[in-house]
């Protein structure tokens, strides 16, 4: 649906939480490379969108109204993920602009590279980005072949020729409608149950669908055919949603149907569905540049 004309100007946004950080009006127009006439006219066709007062004004500066307080913390992490967006446009460039050249697996690519490639823009200004994202086995393909410097995947395995590091750890969950029979009665699938399910799934190749088959065959020897194979996490999601089938995905991927209510978690009490996020490169060949500095970034702890 397209965007309403109250918040779609995400600059004005911006802009007023450049005025909360530095207090006044003139001082942020000049972060955003505008005049002080130009910034007040924004703000207060931003108030008007807005039906309420968001700044008080005074000679000593301004600051947000209680109003205004709201209306920053909820644009807050609008704009983050703004600045997630850009940063991952930004490196779908072609591989002659490129300074350094990644492929990443769609769960990292989605969900954590945004924030390294801004990260990676602090360390390294000049650097471009040329990134291609695909399945995992797609991506360790890449590597192999030269084709970029770094990769980032989600798979169990980790072909020979190739060095890996974990740089995150993530959790699969078996998720399904709320008018599933499983959600309707509480039910705690067991994992030759779940074995036994059509489920829809990925493609092969995804490291989703290997680390999921890799922990059922702990359990079980045969698999159930899928109910439905696709290559989108956001087709599998609304194939769950319909309906079609249960669904295992990353916790990173449900959250917001998780939110809503369109998707219910379950547990599997006998599954363990940790795995590793790992980046890969090369043996013998250590990442430079900026795709050393992209590996330390990633490798980084998180808070």
């Amino acid at each position: 649906m397209p965007l309403s004309a109250r918040v779609s100007d995400l600059t004005s946004f911006d802009l007023l939480l450049s005025v909360a950080e530095l207090g006044s009006i003139g001082r942020a127009a000049r972060v955003h490379g505008m005049s002080q006439p130009a910034a007040s006219v924004r703000l207060r066709q931003l108030e008007a969108r807005a039906g309420a007062p968001l700044l008080h004004r005074g000679a000593r500066g301004a600051r947000l109204t209680t109003e205004g307080q709201l209306v920053a913390s909820w644009a807050q992490p609008v704009l983050d993920a703004a600045s997630d967006l850009e940063a991952g446009i930004a490196a779908l460039r072609a591989d002659r602009d490129s300074h350094v050249r990644i492929a990443a697996s769609l769960t990292v690519a989605e969900y954590l590279l945004p924030r390294w490639l801004i990260a990676l823009k602090a360390v390294d200004p000049g650097t471009v980005v040329a990134l291609t994202s695909g399945n995992s086995a797609d991506v360790a393909a890449q590597v192999l072949a030269g084709t970029v410097e770094l990769g980032f995947v989600e798979g169990p395995d980790i072909p020979e020729g190739l060095q890996d590091k974990e740089v995150a750890r993530d959790e699969l969950v078996l998720v399904v409608a709320p008018s599933h029979p499983w959600a309707a009665r509480r039910r705690r699938p067991r994992a030759a149950e779940l074995a036994a399910t059509p489920l829809v799934s990925r493609e092969p190749g995804s490291g989703t669908r290997q680390a999921l088959e890799r922990a059922l065959r702990a359990h079980v020897d045969a698999l159930a055919e899928p109910a439905l194979e696709v290559s989108s996490t956001t087709a599998i999601k609304a194939a769950a949603v319909g309906g079609i089938g249960p669904a295992v995905l990353s916790a990173h991927a449900v959250a917001p149907e998780l939110a809503a209510g369109t998707l219910v978690r379950l547990v599997v009490p006998d599954l363990d569905l940790g795995r590793q996020l790992r980046a890969i490169w090369p043996k013998g060949r250590t990442p430079r540049g900026p795709a050393r500095d992209l590996l330390a970034i990633a490798l980084q702890p998180t808070g």
